[in-house]
């Protein structure tokens, strides 16, 4: 992590407002580039809001964010840097649509509109797939994979443009530990392998300070951004969790102890 770098991300007195109400105020971030930072805060902390306005979906009421030293919304064919993924999506099972399909659709912007892919591309495709660990699976319906593998699919379709930004919305939700812990662990081996800065937000704090470089935990305003030891252990984690960190702070003291 090259902290002499320009931030990748940059959030100075950041507010967003929507239909009128303040849903983030005050939100200072920095990352920078090649880090892995988490993101974390009680439900309805404005976690998925605040990735929301780093891909340019919702406008910026105050402050200033920029993404590669530009505005989410002034980005132009920068924008195909960043890949997403969300909350893992429900879907029917039956629907006809291959793991290579499904990673191709990550190049649609690459592309553009008139352009059909090339073979090029499928190398390219077929590459990310194989890399994501689902060698042999190119042909396999997407609603036949586990659910850690449906996760490997959506990222290889977030990292197919080139990625340098990678942002995640809940990743590991509905996945049971071991395939957690091989998304965290292939997460980690992508982030090298491409250069990657990757910003993931998570409900579960524990399991993210594991891997994640940086913590920023956020309820509406940033109350700290730090080491995760630092944050985990601050007084700042309680006042964003209020009522919440009673449980947490139990989880915290068994999960140090076990480590």
């Amino acid at each position: 992590m090259n902290q002499s770098a320009q931030p990748i991300i940059l959030a100075r007195d950041l507010g967003i407002d929507i239909d009128g109400r303040p849903v983030l105020w005050n939100i200072d971030l920095s990352v920078q580039p090649g880090s892995f930072v988490g993101i974390i805060g009680p439900n309805g902390a404005g976690k998925t809001t605040l990735l929301r306005v780093l891909l340019g979906l919702i406008p910026v009421t105050h402050g200033t964010v920029s993404v590669f030293g530009r505005p989410p919304s002034d980005l132009g064919g920068r924008a195909r840097e960043i890949g997403y993924v969300p909350q893992r999506p429900n879907f029917d099972p039956r629907f006809p649509v291959s793991v290579r399909d499904v990673v191709m659709m990550g190049c649609s912007a690459s592309l553009g509109l008139l352009r059909s892919p090339r073979r090029a591309d499928w190398e390219h495709v077929d590459t990310l797939i194989e890399r994501v660990g689902l060698a042999g699976k190119h042909a396999s319906r997407i609603g036949e994979l586990s659910g850690g593998e449906q996760q490997r699919a959506f990222l290889a379709r977030a990292l197919c443009g080139r990625t340098r930004l990678l942002l995640l919305d809940e990743a590991t939700t509905g996945l049971d530990l071991p395939a957690q812990h091989e998304l965290y662990a292939l997460l980690h081996r992508l982030r090298h392998e491409m250069n990657l800065t990757v910003l993931a937000v998570s409900h579960d704090l524990l399991e993210l300070s594991g891997h994640a470089d940086e913590l920023a935990c956020i309820n509406g305003t940033t109350h700290i951004h730090g080491k995760p030891h630092t944050v985990l252990h601050s007084h700042e984690l309680r006042e964003a969790y209020r009522c919440e960190f009673d449980f947490l702070s139990k989880e915290a003291t068994a999960e140090g102890t076990r480590r």
